[in-house]
């Protein structure tokens, strides 16, 4: 991920960032989750010029030109792009904590979502707001993206398929933790796929031994 000190193009082409997991499971960058919980993460500046890009991308889903200059200016971040600008700043802001990925001095990816926060994320969001975020998973805030008997769901479902490639519990719940599924939720879904992987494989394994058991009977009659 690139993030340099300055931008030597006037424009940048914006582009999407696809990601399967956080595009089903994550907050619209213009959610009410996101200006909860992640506006004191990214800072009002990175918030709203997210707001901005991911709102380009409504009008234009395959990518479009940024003016910098131009959308500095009607930010509030003064006219200019320069290295020290708040402007530039915010970018920089939004690469750093995954919003968006430079991909080279003239392209920049933009995530249409943003994942729910991290454990560490959360344990630093002063006490009332980690408070509200409890609630919100307990249960979820009007205008979430999923409900979270929904995110439960999904969740287990990975966590099952996970298991079925071959993963162990231990890998499954750190891969799902790498996909933002909150750790909580992670390790219940982790331990009911076990359990739901565990019976398919006893039906299985019975299914077998009465197949085979059938086999050395005489054959059915005409």
């Amino acid at each position: 991920m690139l993030v340099p000190p300055a931008l030597p193009s006037p424009v940048l082409t914006v582009r999407p960032w696809v990601d399967a997991v956080i595009d089903e499971l994550g907050h619209d960058a213009r959610s009410p989750y996101v200006e909860r919980f992640w506006l004191g993460i990214l800072g009002p500046s990175a918030t709203w010029l997210l707001r901005r890009l991911v709102g380009g991308l409504d009008a234009a889903p395959t990518g479009y030109q940024l003016d910098l200059a131009l959308t500095a200016s009607e930010l509030g971040l003064g006219g200019k792009a320069g290295p020290n600008s708040p402007f530039l700043r915010s970018i920089q802001r939004c690469c750093r904590f995954g919003a968006a990925d430079l991909q080279d001095e003239a392209t920049l990816r933009v995530r249409r979502k943003l994942p729910p926060l991290t454990r560490v994320q959360i344990e630093r969001l002063p006490d009332a707001l980690r408070a509200d975020h409890q609630v919100w998973l307990d249960r979820p805030l009007p205008g979430s993206a999923l409900a979270y008997e929904e995110l439960r769901v999904r969740s287990r479902q990975m966590a099952l398929s996970l298991l079925e490639l071959g993963e162990d519990g231990e890998a499954t719940e750190r891969q799902l933790a790498r996909w933002r599924v909150h750790p909580a939720m992670a390790h219940d879904s982790t331990t009911w796929a076990a359990a739901r992987y565990a019976e398919r494989h006893a039906a299985d394994r019975a299914d077998d031994a009465a197949g085979r058991g059938g086999g050395d009977g005489p054959p059915d009659a005409a």
